[in-house]
């Protein structure tokens, strides 16, 4: 019964955590827009966003191992208070861009702790049932997160105030638990050269995974006020490509288990180029069209960081898994810091459509890459498990290590 409380408290942690910290991005774009920011300024807090999370991915476990993990949990919370509750002070978009690298060290940061605590209480027997209900917990709340901005007004005061209230909230659960705290974990060596010496297939997809998923979630209310969306439908514009990306991951699992893992991410980016062709081409077809077309692109290009995971941990050890993780997130961290940067700078010199197009290209590397990399080596004769691979941190690959076993 303890364990069933310890991750309840965990797992409505997150549902509180991902509320506050994924409302912050839509919101501020919103709110830059409204502040009369430039498109290259709104996307430059998308990239802090995930500077700050590349920091978060890095220190939180060497904090945890210092303060444990209530504490750690705490710290990160107090940041992610902090870099809200700022917002309010100034309109400054560069004073905002340092208060998102806050931001996006609490999302690291707690969620390192809480994968942690996870991988710590776990057992074989409970290990689908977990993840799974993780799964749902963490993709549900980033869906209604996304909605969320729709009753927000943007540069509010009360707004930054919700959502900083929501974040100092998802300390209750986990601080008021009953269940003692596991013993901390060594922080695992950060080793990217891991990755791209298993494969540099994995790497490649990784950072168009980030291409494509940063730059449409901090960057697409932009995309969306320049084709005609309220507010109220931008936030339904990004809650259908996040709708759109969790719907493909049973049939895209299926599929990465039954065929070749390299074709699957050659079809999946070739689906992605056409997406964003059809996003493009549907931009004046009404808001339903602008909705349909979301969800494809979130269908398309979402899975691909799980699909590439799963490939690059074909070529892996049991031993090498963990550091795998770490290095697989580490590009993807990479890919999301300068993609929301590019993608607003291209949108404010060629228009709106310029964001798609940023995709496919990258989209389109991946197809030619993947074809050059089949003709280098084999598919192994073992390969693992597909598994949802959560974008959250450096010690995600603990947690999903039992879940890799080789078929």
């Amino acid at each position: 019964m303890r364990t069933i409380i310890s991750f309840a408290a965990l797992f409505l942690s997150v549902i509180l955590l991902q509320l506050s910290t994924g409302g912050v991005g839509p919101l501020d774009a919103i709110s830059g827009l409204t502040l009369n920011f430039s498109t290259e300024q709104i996307g430059l807090l998308g990239s802090s966003h995930f500077l700050g999370f590349f920091i978060g991915c890095w220190w939180a476990p060497r904090l945890m191992g210092s303060v444990g993990h209530s504490r750690a949990f705490a710290v990160c919370t107090a940041l992610g208070a902090m870099g809200l509750l700022g917002h309010t002070l100034t309109e400054n978009p560069y004073v905002w861009a340092i208060l998102r690298i806050a931001s996006g060290t609490c999302v690291a940061g707690c969620y390192t702790v809480i994968e942690a605590w996870l991988n710590a209480k776990v057992t074989n027997e409970s290990r689908g049932r977990v993840m799974g209900s993780y799964r749902i917990a963490d993709l549900g709340a980033s869906l209604c997160a996304q909605l969320i901005i729709a009753v927000l007004p943007p540069a509010s005061y009360v707004s930054y105030n919700l959502l900083a209230i929501l974040c100092c909230a998802s300390l209750l659960p986990l601080t008021l638990t009953r269940a003692s705290q596991p013993k901390t974990p060594d922080a695992p060596r950060l080793r990217p050269r891991l990755a791209w010496q298993n494969s540099p297939l994995a790497v490649a997809g990784v950072i168009v995974a980030a291409l494509s998923s940063a730059s449409f979630r901090m960057v697409g209310p932009v995309y969306g006020q320049e084709v005609g969306l309220a507010v109220d439908q931008i936030a339904f514009f990004l809650a259908s490509f996040v709708l759109g990306g969790a719907l493909a991951q049973y049939p895209l699992g299926w599929l990465a288990d039954k065929y070749d893992r390299r074709w699957v991410l050659i079809w999946l980016s070739a689906a992605a180029v056409l997406s964003c062709g059809i996003t493009m081409l549907a931009s004046g077809t009404g808001t339903v069209g602008v909705m349909l077309t979301a969800g494809f692109f979130g269908l398309t290009t979402f899975p691909i960081f799980s699909v590439s995971s799963a490939h690059a941990n074909d070529f892996a050890t049991t031993e090498q898994r963990v550091e795998l993780a770490a290095a697989l997130m580490f590009w993807y961290a990479l890919g999301a810091i300068a993609s929301p940067y590019i993608s607003s700078t291209l949108i404010q010199q060629f228009g709106p459509g310029a964001l798609f197009a940023f995709v496919a290209l990258g989209h389109a590397f991946l197809i030619v890459f993947g074809l050059a990399r089949m003709r280098s080596r084999p598919t192994p004769d073992e390969r693992t498990n597909y598994v949802y691979a959560p974008r959250t941190s450096f010690t995600i690959g603990r947690l999903l290590k039992g879940s890799r076993e080789k078929h």
